[in-house]
């Protein structure tokens, strides 16, 4: 049976305006240089004193790649010089060396993650200088959830093994779109065959899980060359598929402004795009996780969703909930129970910071009560589609409704749509509302009101 009978344009058209992705709360932008090195090494006493058994999760930034692709909103550099990728993991090693030994002997990493830029972009050797030297600091689960992201141009089954014997489970690769006008217009030629070599690898070796994503608003998408996109991809059957709304944000990434704004989709096409995109996921098969991610229906994701034991952090979404992230490189985002710290994200000042032998946090946060009770109920709604009540005032001793009386009232033009039925237990996220939940989750967002006011800041949410 299908999530969604009709996909009402005129309903996405409504909710499409910019707003937070929610890979934490409160977002990134409500950081700041008030927190620093001296805290974060507080933090790590503090919790590893605290939660000395519990299990961790650990982000390794890498962000070197061979070339810009333009619609890209990451922190990366672009090399051809392989010694300055050589030099940097040297530095990620040292960072590793100053805050492993602080870390309590008996945790766990049942979480791993490398992105970038382009992980796979490092030679094989690389691959297994960098990860046999987190392996020999940390202790990593059996079930471990370890992904790694790729780029299908330049890879060979030797970059795969390399990942394979370091402990890889799952792999996660960018296509984002087959048309060749669309791959000249952001400079990024990849052809299919070696998109469906970089697969046939990933399951000879063993990778348990692939993911791949596409991107719909690209320069002289349409419909139906998008479709044909769509249908490769469904050919190749990956486990999970992203299908990423192009965040047009020039003002924060000028490279952007190479690409011309006229050849870009106008806002109903774009829109269509996206109702085809779910129209022929759902029918082979997929399922709508929430937002933009889609898996199949017996993907440990839709079960851990079905179970309610879905979790959200910097990695996207998991099945791995409560775990201490450590973040290393630069620019890479950690978070504890009650605090989050993000390295510097300008090279030369993240060099100068590990080379001294401190720790390299720029900007961070503190989360006070109201955080908590609010970062779980967005949490909630980003992963379960719904929120308990009664589960949130036994957790945090509130009366949900009067706690969030001024919340409350945000939902109404989601009830009036039928996205949302609000009783007296629950929330409930229905329909098409699993589409713009982000912009439900914005109802309870203390800080969005301020920080949209400031700058622009956020992708548009469909």
């Amino acid at each position: 049976m299908s999530q969604f009978e009709n996909i009402d344009l005129g309903i996405l058209k409504k909710f499409d305006r910019p707003g937070p992705r929610y890979t934490s709360y409160p977002t990134a932008p409500a950081f700041t240089s008030a927190f620093g090195p001296d805290d974060y090494r507080r933090e790590i006493q503090r919790t590893n004193s605290e939660r000395s058994r519990d299990d961790l999760s650990i982000y390794v930034h890498l962000p070197f790649c061979d070339t810009l692709c333009y619609f890209c909103g990451c922190t990366m550099l672009v090399t051809r010089h392989r010694s300055r990728i050589r030099e940097y993991n040297e530095y990620v090693k040292k960072e590793i060396d100053l805050i492993a030994p602080m870390i309590a002997s008996g945790r766990r990493v049942v979480q791993l993650h490398w992105g970038g830029g382009t992980p796979s972009y490092l030679d094989p050797d690389e691959i297994t200088d960098l990860g046999g030297h987190i392996r020999k600091h940390f202790t990593f689960a059996e079930d471990i959830e370890a992904s790694v992201e790729i780029d299908p141009r330049g890879l060979t089954r030797d970059h795969m093994a390399a990942f394979r014997e370091v402990g890889f489970n799952r792999v996660s690769m960018g296509v984002q779109d087959f048309d060749p006008a669309v791959q000249e217009a952001v400079n990024r030629l990849q052809g299919e065959s070696i998109t469906r070599d970089a697969v046939r690898w990933s399951r000879e070796l063993g990778f348990s899980s692939i993911n791949v994503d596409l991107i719909y608003g690209l320069p002289f998408q349409t419909v139906d060359s998008f479709a044909r996109t769509v249908e490769i991809i469904i050919d190749i059957s990956p486990d999970r598929i992203a299908v990423f709304n192009y965040a047009h944000v020039p003002w924060l990434k000028p490279h952007q402004k190479v690409m011309s704004v006229d050849a870009l989709p106008e806002p109903d096409e774009k829109l269509r795009i996206f109702k085809m995109t779910i129209e022929k996921l759902l029918a082979a098969g997929y399922w709508n996780i929430g937002m933009d991610h889609f898996a199949r229906s017996t993907d440990e994701m839709a079960v851990a969703q079905r179970n309610k034991t879905l979790y959200r952090n910097f990695q996207g979404y998991s099945t791995k909930a409560g775990c201490d992230l450590y973040g290393f490189g630069m620019s890479a985002i950690g978070h504890f129970r009650d605090s989050y710290h993000q390295n510097f994200k300008e090279l030369p000042r993240y060099y100068e910071a590990i080379g001294a032998g401190s720790l390299a946090t720029h900007v961070g946060y503190r989360m006070t009560p109201d955080d908590h009770i609010r970062k779980e109920v967005v949490m909630r709604f980003m992963c379960d589609m719904e929120v308990d009540k009664r589960s949130v005032e036994e957790k945090f001793g509130i009366e949900f409704d009067r706690y969030f009386s001024s919340s409350l009232p945000q939902l109404e033009p989601f009830i009036a749509d039928g996205l949302v039925r609000n009783d007296r237990d629950r929330i409930e996220v229905r329909g098409l509302g699993r589409l713009v939940i982000r912009n439900i989750a914005m109802c309870f967002d203390a800080y969005i009101e301020r920080l949209m006011k400031e700058k622009p800041i956020f992708s548009r949410t469909v």
